[in-house]
């Protein structure tokens, strides 16, 4: 079965997540809609990270497997088309003809997946941004949608010197919301902060995964140090308890966007996944 990636954009804040589910509105639910209206026939997903209600992104990436007759209705190329040398690329353009040309998602494009590529479990990390309008910044309603407000002057150096503290391969669970039968255990790759040309604060935030409502728990430790009610080592203490505590607020999803998904080389995509289904399958 031909296999097909693809990268997708969204403005979360009218969805009630990725996933989808019965009389919800979701992301996964839309875009499944408009594949089987191009194609047919229903088209399941496979994405690489299931973002929550409200939140954002820029860099999603999921695929599809299609049958035969899938794969011809989905390479159908008009008179009027542009010749692509890949035959699925002139699907994204489909697709933004039944989302709307103003959608509140986009396919920014499809491609014929590599060998072995898997857009979850073939991936290696995920990064999200989150930002913050703090006093310094003021409200800025264009903005409203994809940034948390905080009332207070924030310190930028003492919540990036939190988020270095808390780097590395740890468990998490004291900012996690906990699944059953879930591992909290996660390799927190890149953690910084810093304002940008506004002056509003932007966290990037790298790791191999994340566990629910890791970002914003990380998050919202680092604005309480920026805020001087708890110090790096205080949260440093906090991860390692790996309990989870009320002396810090779980920021809200309007300021969070994925970014980025990072996969390894062409020629490892099937190992990497055969990998990660083998670590899950064992927790």
């Amino acid at each position: 079965m031909p296999r097909i990636r693809l990268d997708i954009a969204y403005d979360g804040t009218h969805f009630r997540g990725w996933a989808r589910q019965p009389g919800l509105r979701t992301v996964q639910g839309v875009l499944e809609g408009a594949l089987e209206r191009i194609i047919g026939s229903p088209v399941p997903l496979t994405v690489a990270g299931r973002t929550d209600a409200g939140v954002h992104a820029t860099g999603q990436v999921a695929h599809a497997d299609l049958d035969e007759a899938q794969w011809a209705r989905a390479t159908q190329r008009r008179r009027d088309s542009v010749r692509h040398e890949d035959p699925v690329a002139p699907l994204a353009r489909r697709l933004t003809g039944v989302l709307g040309q103003y959608a509140d998602v986009a396919v920014l494009r499809t491609s014929t997946a590599l060998e072995g590529f898997d857009a979850r479990f073939s991936a290696v990390w995920r990064r999200y941004e989150y930002r913050v309008a703090d006093t310094v910044t003021g409200y800025d309603p264009l903005e409203r949608h994809r940034t948390t407000t905080v009332r207070a002057e924030l310190d930028v150096e003492a919540m990036d010197a939190t988020a270095r503290s808390l780097i590395g391969l740890h468990d998490f669970a004291a900012y996690c919301k906990p699944r059953p039968e879930s591992t909290t255990i996660r390799t927190l790759l890149d953690y910084e902060w810093s304002r940008d040309d506004l002056g509003v604060l932007v966290a990037h935030v790298r790791a191999d995964a994340f566990c629910h409502s890791m970002v914003r728990a990380l998050v919202g430790a680092c604005v309480a140090a920026g805020e001087g009610k708890l110090l790096p080592e205080h949260l440093v203490a906090i991860r390692d308890a790996r309990l989870r505590t009320s002396e810090f607020k779980v920021l809200a999803a309007r300021g969070l966007t994925l970014t980025e998904v990072g996969y390894p080389a062409d020629d490892l995509l099937a190992s990497r996944a055969e990998q990660t289904r083998r670590r899950r399958d064992d927790e």
